[in-house]
C-alpha cells in the first residue's frame, strides 16, 4: 500500500526536503516532546523528564535522562556524567548516540533519508532526491540523467511524495515505508517506491538505504544452519557504523566488517578474544564463525527475523532482542 497525500496544504521547499507534511505558512512541521523515532531497526520515544528541563528517551527496557546542551542548530541534550550518550534533534530528524555507539540517522514516522535513492527494473530507472533536486534516469533514455527542481513534498506518517518539474517533465516519486524487494537481484530495500513522469503509467521499485534494516538492532541468533543454539548460551550480532560487525560468538566476543553488494552482503575476517569454555561451546563458536564467514545473502523474514544465508544454503537465523545487554 501506497501513501495517503496528507491532509495539510503543500509548499514549495528549497532545504529540508523529505523532512515532513508542510503546514499554512510555510514551516515544516517539527516533532514534539512524545514523539517516535526509527534509528535504523530501534524505536525511540522522545518524552519530558521527570523533572525541571530534562528529556527523556525511551528504548527496549531502558531509559535515558539528558540535559540541554548548547548546539549551533537544532536542540541537543547530553547525559549528566556521560558525554558519549546524547540526543540531536531538528525538525523529523534526530541523531542518537548511547556510550559512544552512534545510531543511524533518527527519523519521525514517513520520513526517508537525504539522499534518498531509488530504482527500479524491467525497464531499468533511477531516481535520487537531494537538496531541492531530483535527479531522473528515466526508461530507455540514453541522454543522461535529468535534473528537475523539487516543487512540494507532500506525505504523512506512512511516507513522502516528492513532485518535481524540469524541461516539459513533470515528476512524481513516492515513497512507502515499507519493505521492497528488488525484482532483479532480490535484495532487500527498507521502502517501496512508485515513479510516474508526465501521467503515463506508474513504475514501481525500491529505495532507501539498506543499512537501515540491519542497523539499531542486536540480533540474537537462534539457529546454526539448523542446529538450534545450546540452551543458556548467546549468541549475538550488531551492525555498528563504519561497515563493523560485533557481538558474542558463544564463549568469546568478536569483531570484524562486513559490506553489502548490490546483490547481498560478506563478512571480513573476524577477530575474537580467547578465552576457553567447555567443548560444545567452542564447537558450536567455530560452526558460528565458519558459516557467518561463508555468508553471501540476508534477508528480513515474514516475522522479523533476520537471515543470512551462505552460497550452499546454511542459515543463521537471528531475531531482536527485546532488552539492552548489560
Amino acid at each position: 500500500m501506497f501513501v495517503r497525500r496528507c491532509m495539510k496544504q503543500s509548499v514549495l521547499v528549497v532545504a529540508g526536503l523529505l523532512a515532513g507534511c508542510a503546514t499554512s505558512g510555510g514551516a515544516l512541521t517539527t516533532q514534539e516532546p512524545g514523539s517516535v523515532y526509527h534509528c535504523g531497526q530501534l524505536e525511540i520515544s522522545v518524552t519530558p523528564g521527570d523533572g525541571g528541563d530534562l528529556l527523556g528517551i525511551d528504548y527496549l527496557d531502558r531509559r535515558l535522562l539528558l540535559k540541554p546542551a548548547e548546539s549551533a542548530s537544532g536542540a541537543l541534550y547530553v547525559a549528566p556524567g556521560d558525554e558519549q550518550t546524547r540526543f540531536w534533534s531538528k525538525g523529523e530528524r534526530a541523531a542518537l548516540t548511547i556510550r559512544g555507539e552512534a545510531y543511524p540517522e533518527c527519523l519521525a514516522p514517513g520520513a526517508v533519508e537525504v539522499p534518498f535513492e531509488a530504482r527500479g527494473n524491467e525497464p531499468f530507472w533511477r531516481a535520487v532526491v537531494e537538496g531541492d533536486e531530483l535527479l531522473l534516469e528515466r526508461p530507455f533514455e540514453s541522454d543522461g540523467a535529468q535534473r528537475l527542481l523539487v516543487e512540494a513534498v507532500d506525505g504523512d506518517r506512512h511516507g513522502r511524495t516528492v513532485v518535481a518539474r524540469a524541461g516539459g517533465l513533470n515528476v512524481s516519486l513516492t515513497v512507502a515505508r515499507q519493505l521492497c524487494q528488488d525484482t532483479m537481484s532480490g535484495a532487500q530495500y527498507p521502502a517501496q517506491v512508485r515513479l510516474q513522469v508526465n501521467g503515463e503509467p506508474a513504475l514501481k521499485g525500491c529505495g532507501g538505504d539498506r543499512q537501515r534494516l540491519l542497523r539499531g538492532a542486536e540480533w540474537v541468533v537462534e539457529d546454526i544452519a539448523g542446529a538450534g543454539i545450546i540452551d543458556g548460551s548467546r549468541v549475538t550480532l550488531r551492525f555498528l557504523s563504519d561497515n563493523r560487525v560485533a557481538g558474542r560468538a558463544s564463549c568469546n566476543r568478536y569483531t570484524g566488517s562486513y559490506q553489502l553488494s548490490g546483490e547481498g552482503i560478506s563478512f571480513g575476517a573476524i577477530a575474537s578474544t580467547r578465552r576457553a569454555c567447555v567443548p560444545a561451546l567452542m564447537n558450536q563458536e567455530d560452526r558460528f564463525l565458519e558459516v557467518l564467514g561463508e555468508v553471501s545473502r540476508f534477508e528480513i523474514g515474514r516475522h522479523g527475523q533476520l537471515e543470512l544465508t551462505t552460497a550452499s544454503g546454511d542459515t543463521l537465523t537471528a531475531f531482536q532482542s527485546t532488552a539492552e545487554t548489560p
